[in-house]
């Protein structure tokens, strides 16, 4: 048990989790914040299944990453089918990932049921599509569906099922409680019993409907698994997959397990709450390790306590996971959580630099709004460098007018914006239609500055998202837009909020303006 390999699925079996729908910028953004966490494997998608996963396969190609090895997913060929001739197993060639992993039927009953075919049919689709992509990938790992249902079943089947895979060249082998309906001590015994027989690597896939798919995962790396597969913030279809936000830390910290380093354990508060604003979600406060109120005291006499000594109320240090201590009663944590979040950001701060207490003021009023920084790190970079007085100011706000107009019951309805800034002292006035009124004011923005920053051409706004904080307000609801801008270089959100949803949306644009002309200068 001396380090385990993490297998992140947030971006297949994640993404099939009901309300949760990534674009393919999310899915690169979200892979490289988990390549940053140490990852060892992220799997992308299952091509061929949607364009959507084809187009994020074709950009990862191209992309950097560090340590994560970029994974596409996909089935075993079809029945009677031949390799060749199947278009699962071509698409996942096509991606030109190193790392393949193909899933197969381990449960009698799926074979009868689900595929219609004879258990030895089965057993040759294992062999044959696993051998297939072994001489032409470096690493092919198998997943055995509801494995452990099945080997409650027929185990002399399901252990078959993965021995096929072993004998046809399977890197690893990875058990699947697909289900979730198994209790962590069926897990270990029947992990154990099958490590006997298995002479490759094993891992442990879990889902959690039955609410154990953490401890199954962590049952499973006491029986000898040396992979844990699962996604951040556990989603997943029906009740979610195992959550690596949770399994990351007890290995490391309780278990002592190599998986990621002390340094890269310390973004993953971070993580977690990107990938909850990409998936348009209300980050879970009462989240394990990395919720707000995980750390959070308001009772008066765990606040004498944590004051003398924290582990009387905290069973490991908030730091090490990125997360901090709050005191609910007082706030007397005020001056560090600013501290914090400057670090998380990349900006060095000193503790006795009295514009600490300056920004903090600052930040409190803004998430008090409804502003929140994760997945807007511009927004919060330029709130940071504005409080230092390092902030450059390029244009002036005068005002913004929008239009939307519908003129017949079957036409598209039309929409215009026109903006006022000035530029040196020089006013500029600019109009532009768009395909709706966000489109049309990040045309008119541009055009007005385009000519004093001709830097602006290359800026395209990526992806739009808009969230509701009061839902019993109805249509005056407060409303939270984030904009994730790039250029050829680089990506960043920005953040904007408000009960008018233009002005939110003015908000997010301007900042995506000004953090670019900030950063090019």
């Amino acid at each position: 048990m001396s380090s385990i390999k993490i297998y992140d699925t947030t971006l297949r079996d994640g993404s099939q989790a009901e309300g949760i729908s990534f674009t393919v910028e999310d899915k690169i953004r979200i892979a490289h914040k988990l390549d940053e966490l140490g990852v060892h494997y992220v799997e992308g998608g299952w091509p061929g299944s949607n364009p959507r996963d084809v187009d994020f396969f074709e950009k990862a190609r191209r992309a950097n990453f560090s340590q994560t090895r970029i994974t596409a997913f996909g089935s075993t060929r079809y029945p009677k089918k031949k390799v060749e001739d199947d278009v699962v197993l071509q698409a996942l060639l096509k991606t030109e990932t190193c790392a393949v992993t193909l899933f197969g039927k381990s449960w009698d009953l799926h074979v009868k049921e689900a595929l219609s075919t004879s258990l030895d049919e089965n057993l040759r689709m294992i062999f044959e599509s696993i051998a297939y992509l072994k001489k032409r990938r470096e690493e092919v790992l198998f997943d055995a569906e509801h494995f452990f249902d099945g080997y409650k079943n027929n185990p002399r089947y399901a252990l078959k099922a993965v021995k096929e895979a072993e004998s046809a060249g399977a890197d690893w082998i990875i058990l699947c409680d697909t289900n979730g309906g198994s209790l962590p001590h069926e897990v270990r015994s029947i992990f154990e019993e099958v490590k006997k027989s298995v002479g490759v690597k094993m891992g442990i896939h879990a889902h959690n409907d039955a609410e154990v798919a953490v401890a199954n995962s962590i049952n499973a790396v006491q029986a000898g698994a040396e992979q844990v597969q699962g996604t951040i913030n556990g989603i997943g279809e029906r009740c979610g997959n195992a959550n690596l936000v949770s399994i990351i830390p007890n290995l490391k910290i309780k278990m002592g397990v190599d998986c990621i380093t002390d340094e890269q354990l310390q973004s993953l508060k971070n993580i977690s709450a990107f990938v909850d604003e990409l998936a348009n979600k209300a980050h879970w406060n009462q989240q394990p390790f990395v919720g707000k109120s995980a750390f959070a005291h308001k009772g008066g006499v765990h606040i004498s306590a944590v004051r003398k000594n924290s582990q009387t109320y905290e069973h490991v240090q908030p730091e090490k996971v990125g997360n901090h201590q709050r005191i609910l009663v007082s706030d007397l944590s005020g001056k560090s959580n600013i501290l914090h979040k400057a670090k998380e950001y990349g900006l060095a701060m000193d503790d006795d630099d009295p514009k600490v207490q300056q920004i903090l003021k600052l930040l409190k009023e803004s998430e008090n709004l409804g502003f929140q920084y994760e997945g807007a790190e511009a927004s919060f970079d330029l709130m940071m460098r504005d409080a230092l007085g390092q902030k450059e100011v390029f244009f002036d706000f005068i005002g913004f007018r929008v239009i939307v107009e519908k003129r017949k019951e079957k036409e598209d309805s039309v929409s215009e914006a026109t903006v006022k800034l000035r530029v040196n002292g020089v006013q500029e006035v600019s109009a532009a239609e768009g395909i709706g009124p966000i489109n049309a004011l990040d045309k008119a923005i541009k055009k007005a500055l385009v000519k004093f920053y001709p830097e602006l051409e290359e800026v395209n706004l990526c992806d739009y998202k808009v969230r509701i904080l009061e839902e019993k307000k109805g249509t005056r609801a407060k409303t939270r837009v984030l904009v994730e801008s790039g250029d050829r270089h680089s990506k960043w959100g920005t953040v904007g909020v408000s009960e008018n949803i233009i002005e939110a949306s003015w908000q997010a644009l301007v900042d995506s303006i000004d953090y670019k002309l900030n950063q090019s200068r």
